[in-house]
This record gives structure tokens, C-alpha cells and sequence, in this order.
């Protein structure tokens, strides 16, 4: 995002009522961090090829995107013309520092 971006006024979406008075303006859609999610995942399985993913996640705050990309992988593995292997495991980290 540039600096001079001025965002999407909240108007556009639904904004749950305690998060009203905080909120000024959206700078990133849902929508479109799914789209990009999913554009991850189709390098993802483009890059590796047929070789066997490792997916770890860092848990708390990464787990939804991490579910999201790999609900977007295992698609792909199930709709495309190759099938690639997935692990899947967690992590969690005491300090990011």
C-alpha cells in the first residue's frame, strides 16, 4: 500500500457496531486478501512442483491465514492435474524478540 493511498470509506462494508467509532477507513477488502491468499497458493504449488510441502504454522495469530492458504492448496491438489503431498503441524512461539 502507498502512502497516499486514502483507503475505502467503511461505508462500503459491514462493520460490526464496536468496531464503528474505532474504525476511519479500510485500506486492505476481505475480498481481496483472499485473492491474494489464493495467488499464494497457486505459486506455492507452481514452485514446488510435484515435491512434498511442509506447511508450519506459527500459532495464535497466524492460524487463519494459514487455514486459508491451505484450504486454497488442498483445491488445487484436489482440481488440478497433479497431486502434491501436504504435512501439516503447528508451533508455538513464546516471543517473537
Amino acid at each position: 500500500i502507498r502512502d497516499e493511498e486514502s483507503g475505502y470509506t467503511k461505508n462500503l462494508f459491514c462493520i460490526p457496531k464496536h468496531y464503528e467509532e474505532d474504525l476511519e477507513r479500510v485500506f486492505i477488502p476481505h475480498g481481496l486478501i483472499l485473492d491474494r491468499t489464493e495467488r499464494l497458493a497457486r505459486d506455492i504449488m507452481q514452485d514446488m512442483g510435484s515435491h512434498h510441502i511442509v506447511a508450519l504454522c506459527v500459532l495464535k495469530g497466524g492460524y487463519k491465514f494459514f487455514a486459508d492458504l491451505l484450504d486454497h492448496i488442498k483445491a488445487l491438489n484436489q482440481n488440478g492435474d497433479k497431486s502434491v503431498p501436504i504435512t501439516v503441524d503447528f508451533v508455538r512461539i513464546k516471543s517473537y524478540c
